[in-house]
């Protein structure tokens, strides 16, 4: 198993591929509300009650691939029969 080719952030990589959008450094909640197809007042109250861990860069918030990469995975659903 050749590890260089893995995607760093799995979940999150896949996400972007199928919206057509590149990997970047940071987001803003417009980039993350555009991502997960919500309102911007969603990512905020996803933040503020932590479920969506921001940073405080720059003096607002954003958000690094390792915080959505978690989000994605927290927010994996069990099927039940």
């Amino acid at each position: 198993m050749d590890l260089k080719n893995q995607p760093a952030y799995p979940l999150l990589e896949g996400l972007l591929c199928i919206k057509g959008l590149a990997l970047q450094a940071t987001y803003t909640n417009e980039d993350v509300a555009t991502l997960f197809g919500v309102s911007v007042r969603t990512i905020q109250s996803r933040a503020a009650d932590g479920t969506l861990t921001s940073r405080k860069l720059i003096g607002r918030a954003r958000f690094l691939p390792i915080d959505l990469e978690n989000f994605l995975m927290k927010s994996k659903r069990s099927c039940e029969v």
